[in-house]
């Protein structure tokens, strides 16, 4: 044949360089154990007796934590498929903020179960269809887990939101869920809209100062920034405040340019009118009745001397997030141009102090309950590691009651829930004919590993409480849930252990959609990754 031995098939219409897979072997069951791994990766962080992870980002930073959203951020992970469970996992984050470690592990259990059933004989897309068809089951089920009255709810009541967020923090930290839930729930509760479901998870802030104990954390109404003022004025108490976006300094009056300067005297007189022309500014802001200047760049020598000549405090907020959330906390407006600010534009401080909390300056505004529409919560702690720990829990705790706005009822505990919908979903597949059958009840198989999860994180033998938790089950206690002191089973939510029904009811839905997206997957066709040759792997040092 011409031209020497051309490339023929599917080698001739894709690039050089490409990879091909296809077929149940190299494809399927090789994205299946991807996916698999992914949430043997998590699932030992499931519960209230999750096992931490550390993790070393690309930047050399060091993360220590049970939550499954950050672990999974962090891990960067690679494999085509792997990253449809993390992307499942990062829909539930947007959409709840909490129930991530639920999406993985339950994805990562059902392509466990078919493995077996493909290796069996099944076809990949029988098997998606059952799991569809038992899922869209399960959600019907869930609805019947409803605790009655649980939609019943009163957003503005501290006790009744502490014991229903509980759940959510316990799982991240336990141990302080008391301390936490009371915090969170105050901080929730105060910049709460008169219309509930406007909630904003953006108007709750974390400070997290290191020193003392978690048991010295507070809630301020109005927000706490890590730094002190400019000049020497520290305290203003109702005050009205100016914010500009860029510095107050010279270079930002409109005199700059080329200026042909011929003698010391117009020197001096060029100097004298900038002078004059940056005090007319600044007198001007005074006398709008400003006390506070708010800028988001520094300040120039000579304008913070004539800040302070007109008794006004300085503060400097460099992160333009921190200065919206202050414009928003004080109602004021950001001015892009230095100059007098108009009534409607400036803002209000009940009180504006620089303190010092366990060595660290900070300036706190304190608004009343009428003003200002954020709140933050100081966390003290130990090490930063653990203060980043308790910002997730008091994260998840927010989006929590903001899902609870939205949809207050809620379901039983502890894997009361998985438990009994696995028992139902058991029956369902016992009635059905067809092949659909092995895959609702490997569906109902792979519920169980919340309860397992949560038994093996706790130290108890799990096939001894999943055991009793299905004998409770079947004898018609449908709340029982595992009781991780004792066990036992037992209805934990008298306790106040609950799971809000619209974090599961997600996290049951994107898993789902997940796995069925993963088995319709027959081929992987990956072209060559782009960039030149790689450099060596001596990092440089190669030349001796």
């Amino acid at each position: 044949m011409a031209g020497g031995g051309l490339p023929y098939g599917l080698q001739s219409m894709l690039k050089e360089g490409h990879k091909h897979l296809s077929g149940l072997q190299e494809a399927v069951l090789k994205n299946v154990e991807a996916c698999k791994q992914l949430s043997q990766i998590t699932r030992s962080s499931m519960g209230p007796n999750g096992m931490n992870k550390m993790v070393i980002n690309h930047l050399d930073k060091l993360f220590v934590t049970s939550d499954a959203s950050t672990i999974i951020n962090e891990l960067e992970v690679e494999h085509p498929a792997a990253k449809l469970l993390v992307h499942a996992s990062k829909a539930q984050e947007q959409e709840i903020g909490d129930g991530t470690n639920f999406v993985v592990s339950f994805a990562g259990e059902l392509l466990g179960s078919a493995e077996g059933l493909l290796t069996d004989g099944l076809h990949p897309s029988e098997v998606a269809a059952g799991y569809a068809k038992a899922g869209a089951k399960a959600l019907e089920y869930l609805e019947a887990a409803v605790i009655p009255g649980s939609e019943k709810l009163d957003v503005r009541d501290k006790e009744q939101i502490a014991k229903r967020i509980r759940g959510s923090v316990t799982s991240k930290q336990a141990g302080y869920e008391d301390i936490l839930c009371r915090l969170i729930a105050a901080a929730c509760i105060e910049v709460c809209p008169k219309n509930p479901a406007n909630f904003n998870v953006d108007n709750v802030r974390v400070c997290k100062i290191p020193g003392s104990g978690v048991h010295d954390s507070t809630v301020l109404h109005g927000i706490v920034l890590k730094r002190g003022t400019e000049g020497v004025i520290k305290n203003v108490t109702d005050a009205k405040v100016a914010v500009f976006v860029q510095g107050v300094d010279t270079s930002s009056t409109e005199t700059k340019g080329t200026v042909l300067i011929r003698s010391a005297q117009e020197l001096e007189s060029y100097s004298r009118s900038e002078e004059d022309k940056l005090e007319g500014i600044i007198k001007g802001i005074a006398d709008a009745g400003a006390r506070v200047v708010a800028a988001g760049s520094s300040f120039g020598e000579m304008a913070l001397h004539f800040v302070e000549k007109y008794n006004m405090m300085a503060v400097r907020i460099p992160s333009k997030f921190d200065l919206r959330r202050f414009c928003r906390a004080t109602g004021a407006t950001a001015l892009v141009s230095l100059g007098t600010p108009t009534a409607e534009e400036l803002g209000f401080a009940k009180k504006l102090s620089c303190e010092e909390i366990g060595g660290t300056q900070v300036v706190r505004l304190e608004q009343d309950a009428a003003t200002g529409a954020v709140s933050t919560v100081v966390l003290r702690a130990s090490t930063d590691q653990l203060l980043d720990d308790l910002e997730r829990a008091v994260d998840d705790g927010v989006n929590t009651y903001k899902a609870l706005t939205r949809d207050a009822r809620t379901v039983p505990g502890g894997g009361a829930a998985e438990m009994e919908l696995a028992r139902k979903l058991a029956e369902l597949g016992r009635k059905e004919t067809g092949l659909e059958q092995y895959a609702i009840a490997k569906f109902a198989e792979a519920l169980e590993i919340v309860p397992r999860t949560i038994a093996e994180n706790s130290g108890l033998n799990a096939t001894e409480a999943v055991a009793l938790l299905h004998a409770a089950h079947a004898s018609g206690q449908a709340t029982a849930g595992l009781d991780i002191e004792t066990g036992q089973p037992r209805d934990l939510s008298t306790d106040g252990i609950v799971d809000v029904y619209s974090t599961k009811w997600w996290a049951l839905k994107l898993a789902t959609d997940a796995v069925a997206t993963v088995l319709r997957v027959d081929q992987i066709i990956m072209a060559k990754q782009a960039g030149g040759p790689k450099p060596p792997a001596g990092g440089g040092g190669d030349d001796d």
